[in-house]
């Protein structure tokens, strides 16, 4: 058996993003691929949003609602300078972020009013996740 540079899960449709994800240290990876699922799971649970476009924006793996146009882009990400931290990004010029703070204050570490941020180990509230992936998938629907 071959092994696997990621865990399983939705299939990778762009070479480009799956070759990023492998980039990425090993301690990070699964965590990033944590934050990954939940989007294509709400993505499809949710009416109106249809298929995500994954695709590369800024050197990072991006979902887009290119089909429906309902969403505003999601980015998933982790930065040399800061190793133990990895992240996930939404427009800040939207209102997301702050919306996230007031309604889940304390499920999440906030920078600025662009992302959630995880520290290496940390268990992501993936209940107070999908409610804020859904948010961002229909924020133009709003």
């Amino acid at each position: 058996m071959t092994p696997r540079s990621t865990p399983p899960g939705t299939p990778f449709g762009n070479a480009a993003v799956r070759r990023t994800y492998d980039t990425y240290p090993a301690p990070m990876r699964a965590p990033l691929m944590v934050l990954r699922e939940p989007i294509f799971a709400t993505a499809a649970s949710t009416e109106g949003v249809g298929e995500i476009e994954e695709t590369l924006k800024w050197g990072e793996p991006a979902y887009l609602t290119t089909g429906s146009k309902s969403g505003s882009t999601i980015r998933l990400g982790w930065k040399k300078s800061e190793p133990a931290q990895y992240a996930i990004y939404f427009n800040c010029k939207t209102t997301l972020v702050d919306t996230f703070r007031s309604i889940v204050p304390h499920d999440f570490v906030f920078e600025g009013s662009r992302a959630l941020v995880f520290e290496q180990g940390a268990i992501v509230p993936l209940d107070a996740l999908a409610f804020c992936i859904a948010s961002a998938l229909t924020y133009h629907r709003a």
